[in-house]
């Protein structure tokens, strides 16, 4: 997958994974296909409100990493400009995943301007599987808080820190 001038072809995942879903595990699996070298960039986002620190969801990302198996995915966390970050990693492609016509529209606007700041750098979206697409940070942590069962969404290990969290935190949900 090298360029024509032998270069590795590196791609940059971003996102909080707050927490990591098998959604977000398709597209890692899918987009490591694509590239060389696929690095998960993992960001803050002052608009959200995260469930775990940022050195959770590093190492949360990690881990399911490693499950993946996959030798040419790293995991780096960063607290900057996508595009500034992506650049700084040599990267010449971001990824993002797709979920509905909702995702499309952010995500084509975020593109637009990331090829603003860097024509370089191409934006490729990957559609999330049709058994994943209901998946959403957002809705299992939701979910979780409310007592439900989360285990569709996310693989084993997370939803026992999803749940371990609530526990630390009490669950909303209980009546």
């Amino acid at each position: 997958m090298t360029d024509t001038m032998g270069a590795q072809r590196i791609g940059v995942y971003p996102g909080t994974f707050d927490p990591i879903t098998l959604g977000h595990a398709d597209i890692i699996r899918r987009g490591a296909k694509l590239v060389d070298r696929l690095i998960i960039g993992v960001t803050t986002n002052p608009s959200k409100d995260p469930m775990f620190t940022p050195e959770e969801r590093m190492a949360m990302v990690e881990r399911e990493v490693a499950a993946l198996g996959l030798a040419n995915v790293t995991v780096v966390g960063f607290n900057a400009l996508l595009m500034k970050f992506a650049r700084h990693q040599g990267a010449s492609v971001i990824l993002r995943g797709l979920r509905a016509v909702a995702d499309f529209e952010y995500e084509y606007q975020m593109a637009g301007m990331n090829q603003q700041l860097d024509p370089e750098i191409e934006t490729v979206f990957l559609m999330a599987d049709v058994s994943l697409q209901p998946i959403a940070s957002k809705l299992v942590k939701e979910i979780a808080l409310f007592g439900g069962d989360i285990s569709k969404f996310v693989s084993p290990a997370v939803c026992a820190d999803v749940i371990e969290r609530i526990a630390q935190r009490g669950r909303l949900g209980d009546y």
